[in-house]
């Protein structure tokens, strides 16, 4: 008999639009493996390159079908720019209405808002469809563009560990 999981909640998951023409965050699923498995090897120094995403980092195409196969314990979107995976965004319920989240971008698409955009359609998203009220992302030390990123969506710095800052965001009204 396999060990019991507890479950975690399931939502819905609409497509959303961003800001920008053309990219649009669709669910993340097992269908997409094989996109997703070529984006990581696209990435693997990109991605460990501060040190995390290191399973990531050591993909292999069975990693990756299962990894999209579990229950991501929120929403785990793939961000699509004219259709082609770019990168992942996800809103994990921690404690909900609270929320963590993560992000990552291809290497080949930084620095052209492409992941602001992303990350503020999803907590608008969050805020509008989930009743969420805050958001905290946790930024290894030496991410300077996750910094930046957060500090233009409104995040705040609230606590700090050995190798990382925790950020926050209030939604409140949005």
């Amino acid at each position: 008999m396999p060990p019991h999981k507890t479950p975690t909640p399931s939502y819905e998951a609409p497509d959303l639009p961003t800001r920008l023409p053309d990219l649009v965050l669709r669910e993340l699923t097992a269908q997409d493996a094989d996109a997703y498995y070529a984006l990581l090897d696209r990435n693997r120094e990109h991605l460990s390159r501060l040190g995390d995403y290191q399973a990531e980092s050591r993909a292999t195409p069975e990693w990756v079908r299962e990894h999209l196969d579990e229950d991501p314990g929120g929403l785990r979107y793939g961000i699509r720019l004219g259709g082609r995976l770019i990168g992942r965004v996800d809103l994990i319920a921690v404690d909900p209405p609270r929320y963590g989240t993560g992000y990552w971008l291809d290497e080949a698409h930084v620095g052209a808002g492409h992941a602001t955009a992303a990350c503020a359609a999803l907590y608008g998203y969050a805020a509008r469809a989930l009743g969420a009220t805050d958001i905290y992302a946790g930024v290894t030390r030496g991410n300077d563009r996750s910094v930046a990123l957060l500090a233009r969506l409104g995040f705040e710095p609230v606590a700090e560990f050995a190798d990382y800052t925790r950020f926050h965001l209030g939604l409140g009204e949005r």
